[in-house]
């Protein structure tokens, strides 16, 4: 085909990243996605997955998807209200609503669906958002589909977000909307703090708990657990495509009358293909391993700890935190990249990120620690790190 002037720039641009140290290239996975995985006909050990628990490929529950494929078929070639609704659709979404105590679920082909369709039905010009300013794109992109005033707060600053609040007080409705687990950082959002200020400012609470379902709280109940707000927050969305099996489809938890609209109003689940009925299956089967992984739950607190406590004293800053989450802070993304590149080699497989994944300067390595991960392979990786650490000057 002859190249347009769209390709030309274009090819000036992906030019300009690769100079910078900025083009995200794929690597291929040759292997399911285990805490060992193939790459490049290699054995190496997998620290860049959200498999806080193990579950992804965990063998009980891909028999459930097998066995939700043979009951319920491939796909329903249609949208929920039409004809996409099965059983298994509605029992996943109550069974979900039971998890995190609320009164009902609807079921997403992803939580960035979920994220995208939840604030514009809910919220007008007389309404208003509050939104951290380091949430996921997700949460940004749908606010931006909303009319409702918008407001940014700093990064967990409650001076900040209440005086935002008082800009808002004469609005209809208000509502905080959060992170619950900053995945980039592994930091959680202020939760008992905010809480108390929606009580204030008779504001509704809203998280996505993307990263905090399954392995944080005493039950997996998530980031609002591990901070005991969870009966407090109004509005709960999420993920099966991370601790739950890390497949596709998520969801929003709230009360009756908020999932119903949604149902009604929600354009990504109005207008979208139901979830295939083997993830319903297999999602079902990772919320019931959830309640009984408290096993996982604290080996994966234990595996968290030595890697960071082996990476501190090998000289590397890490972001303080409570969660598997621990990025590994480098500034410069040519050196995050090389870095990467480097561990690779020597079988640790992990990822640099940075602009616009991360804010400029800050370019990190972000590795996620499972309770899969063995002691003899977090201890690989903290001697990987130690080495190109010093090859690089970094450490």
């Amino acid at each position: 085909m002859p190249s347009t002037a769209i390709d030309a720039y274009l090819r000036d641009q992906l030019a300009e990243l690769k100079t910078k140290g900025l083009h995200k290239a794929e690597r291929r996975i040759e292997s399911p996605q285990m805490t060992t995985i193939r790459v490049n006909g290699r054995e190496v050990v997998n620290f860049c997955a959200n498999n806080y628990l193990g579950l992804a490929n965990h063998p009980t529950v891909v028999e459930a998807a097998m066995d939700g494929l043979k009951q319920w078929g491939y796909g329903l070639s249609s949208v929920r209200f039409i004809c996409g609704t099965q059983d298994i659709h509605r029992q996943c979404e109550q069974r979900i609503a039971r998890f995190f105590g609320k009164a009902d679920s609807i079921l997403y082909i992803s939580c960035f669906d979920a994220n995208g369709g939840l604030f514009e039905p809910l919220l007008g010009e007389q309404d208003a958002i509050l939104s951290d300013e380091l949430n996921h794109a997700s949460i940004i992109d749908g606010v931006r589909l909303c009319k409702a005033k918008r407001f940014r707060y700093k990064h967990n600053d409650m001076d900040d977000l209440k005086a935002k609040l008082e800009e808002a007080k004469d609005c209809r409705f208000k509502m905080i909307f959060t992170d619950s687990v900053f995945s980039m950082d592994g930091d959680l959002a202020k939760l008992p703090e905010i809480c108390e200020l929606a009580d204030r400012y008779d504001a509704i609470v809203g998280i996505d708990d993307c990263h905090g379902t399954g392995h944080l709280g005493s039950t997996g109940r998530g980031g609002a657990e591990e901070l005991g707000v969870l009966d407090r927050i109004d509005i709960i969305t999420g993920t099966l495509g991370k601790t739950l099996g890390g497949a596709s489809g998520g969801f929003t938890a709230a009360s009756a009358e908020i999932v119903d609209w949604l149902k009604n109003r929600s354009r990504p689940y109005l207008f979208s293909n139901s979830v295939p009925p083997s993830l319903v299956a297999a999602g079902m089967k990772a919320l019931e391993l959830v309640d009984t992984s408290h096993v996982l739950r604290e080996r994966s607190r234990a595996n968290t700890k030595r890697m960071r406590s082996g990476l501190e004293a090998a000289g590397f800053t890490i972001k303080p935190g409570p969660t598997p989450i621990l990025p590994v802070m480098l500034g410069d993304a040519a050196v995050a990249t090389k870095m990467a590149d480097e561990l690779l080699k020597r079988g640790i497989y992990c990822i640099g990120f940075s602009f616009p994944v991360v804010p400029h300067g800050q370019a990190r390595i972000r590795l996620q620690v499972s309770a899969a991960h063995t002691d003899a392979q977090i201890d690989q990786a903290i001697s990987a790190f130690t080495e190109v650490g010093k090859q690089l000057g970094v450490n």
